[in-house]
């Protein structure tokens, strides 16, 4: 159970370090455009598009990695007063009732999303260059499947913190 744990954590920040470097070709994306505009005149037809993909990707892909680093939002002022088999039992329920049936919903949906996209070759017709978007549609199942994957590793810790009380 320790080396599942391990790796999937692993696994997350590597993903979350090596998706964060998406910042760059969006900030240089960003610079061109601003230059381009405002000291040329001369604006581009593919500056946003591919900042707001580039940015919904870098958001939706470091999900896992936020989870791993406890980053979530949670309600500290009940749960931080609390014993650490408790926190653990309240984190087990939350996970098993609230979070794998919603990730797993969202996880099928957006893979159907995704799929229809890829078989229409969809484009984005509100641009005028109109590149293609299944790629960025496939981000969707893609951070689900990671985020679902390191909700499993807070599971087991979370059960283990019930048991045993301490945390991994």
């Amino acid at each position: 159970m320790f080396r599942l744990i391990r790796a999937i954590d692993a696994f997350s920040l590597w993903s979350g370090k090596f998706c964060a470097w998406l910042i760059v070709p969006m900030v240089a994306g960003l610079t061109y455009e601003v230059v381009a505009r405002y000291f040329f005149d001369a604006p581009t037809e593919w500056a946003y598009d591919m900042t707001f993909m580039l940015y919904g990707s870098h958001f939706m892909l470091g999900l896992a990695y936020t989870l791993a680093k406890k980053g979530h939002i949670r309600t500290d002022s009940f749960y931080g007063k609390w014993s650490v088999k408790t926190q653990g039992r309240v984190d087990t329920v939350c996970y098993v009732l609230f979070f794998f049936p919603g990730l797993i919903v969202f996880m099928v949906l957006t893979w159907k999303f995704f799929l229809i996209s890829f078989g229409q070759g969809e484009r984005y017709v509100g641009s005028p260059w109109m590149p293609i978007i299944y790629p960025f549609k496939f981000v969707m199942p893609l951070a689900t499947a990671m985020l679902l994957l390191q909700g499993m590793s807070e599971l087991l810790k979370s059960f283990y913190a019930a048991v045993k009380g301490e945390w991994l």
